[in-house]
């Protein structure tokens, strides 16, 4: 397979909205779900008429391997991409963006990465696992402050070099009068507000762009029949809502990328540096407490499962926000008794949206958020390799082709302890 980076720049407010069930209100998204995306090009491409790309327009031709197969294409969500004192970090000092860790902490009176004003983040999750282990209730300070209390801090983020930032789109509203349909103009008392994301970053300089970052997973056979259509139509797509009122515009530009051979080693190493972390944390920093409820074995290796999107979790046709040791055997189709889940962390939320081919509303659902934790532990770590690489590329869950399920194991900000915030 392929992945095709996607670099979208907002021409325009983007409209991206969603009522929460049972409500009268919209909320803005701070991103662009993969769902949008996908139905974005989907339509573009049943509205194309110029033979060029007859095949990709044709129900029983790649249009149906990209969009109705058992295995379609996966669209991930767009997240903003770094800016920085309305500066935009070169492109190929970039890291991939991602959503910070629920395990993540940071000081109540002046959160965020660490800045002159701001006292830095860390996370718990290696320290709560030990310190529920010695029969303590964890409940750090912050170590910038005597006493500081800390809260939970939930960001987008990326990373260069050794430097976090913390990554977002501000939003506006506005403001729209209703209009008469028989006479055309605008009817009185009829007021109604649009909450957008901005299209762009303004500073004392100049106007920066928003770009956002996202990546097709595409069968190797079309990915550059589908590079070319995007080129092709790359200002023809509109995202979100009210695009016939002259928001959602946007540019595209796609980029193949090759899955890297090495991935599987990648995996390992994470796997092997955060078990590290733990017994180091277990035995210089918590050992002094006494004898815990059980000692670490030599033999057993730690992981962890961090959501990077929203995803929909079922167990034994019912709804869940764990993923247990058992769906997890059963996701990939590994046995291992010596799996086991030692802590979650997630919360959930509800999810609804518009079916355009359908013109109905798609089925409510129950979503497990995304920065989700899974910490899980293993004696026979040689077997995950492979399919914990596979769950990285696919994802877990249900609907992962809108962008749903998106996964990374062992992210790297668990490695980030309370004594060296970042």
């Amino acid at each position: 397979m392929k992945q095709i980076k996607l670099e979208i720049k907002a021409l325009s407010p983007l409209a991206i909205s969603r009522q929460k069930p049972g409500g009268s209100v919209s909320e803005c998204e701070d991103y662009i779900p993969g769902s949008v995306i996908r139905g974005a090009i989907a339509g573009a491409i049943l509205k194309q008429s110029n033979q060029q790309f007859s095949n990709l327009s044709q129900n029983g031709g790649d249009f149906q391997t990209l969009f109705l197969s058992d295995e379609p294409a996966i669209f991930q969500n767009a997240y903003p991409s770094i800016k920085t004192k309305g500066k935009a970090i070169p492109r190929g000092q970039i890291e991939e963006i991602g959503v910070l860790p629920a395990t993540a902490l940071s000081s109540k009176t002046k959160s965020g990465f660490k800045t002159e004003k701001n006292n830095g983040v860390f996370d718990s999750l290696i320290d709560r696992f030990c310190a529920e282990s010695y029969r303590f209730a964890y409940d750090p300070t912050c170590p910038e402050e005597k006493g500081g209390r800390v809260e939970p801090y939930t960001s987008f983020y990326s990373k260069t070099g050794s430097k976090y930032y913390s990554v977002s789109v501000k939003k506006r509203l506005l403001t729209r009068v209703g209009i008469n349909r028989r006479r055309a103009t605008s009817e009185e008392e009829i007021l109604y507000s649009i909450q957008v994301l901005n299209e762009s970053e303004i500073n004392s300089e100049n106007e920066k762009p928003i770009i956002f970052n996202s990546r097709i997973l595409v069968a190797d056979n079309i990915s550059e029949e589908l590079q070319n259509f995007l080129n092709f139509n790359n200002q023809n797509f509109r995202l979100g809502g009210s695009t016939s009122r002259g928001l959602g515009k946007v540019e595209i530009k796609p980029e193949i990328l090759d899955i890297k051979d090495n991935i599987n080693e990648t995996i390992k190493d994470k796997i092997k540096g955060f078990t590290d972390k733990l017994y180091t944390r277990w035995k210089n920093e918590w050992s002094i407490f006494g004898q815990p409820l059980q000692e670490l074995s030599e033999s057993c290796h730690y992981f962890t499962l961090d959501l990077q999107a929203d995803a929909i979790l079922t167990e034994k046709w019912q709804r869940t926000t764990v993923i247990s040791a058992q769906m997890l055997t059963q996701l990939t189709n590994i046995e291992d008794e010596s799996l086991k889940l030692e802590a979650a962390y997630s919360s959930y939320d509800y999810r609804s949206g518009w079916n355009s081919a359908w013109g109905l509303m798609k089925d409510v659902e129950l979503v497990t958020n995304k920065g989700a934790v899974y910490l899980f532990s293993t004696s026979q770590p040689e077997k995950w390799y492979a399919a914990l690489t596979g769950l990285e590329l696919k994802g877990v869950g249900e609907r992962t082709c809108e962008g749903f399920g998106q996964v990374e194991v062992c992210n790297e900000f668990h490695l980030v302890t309370r004594e060296n915030p970042v």
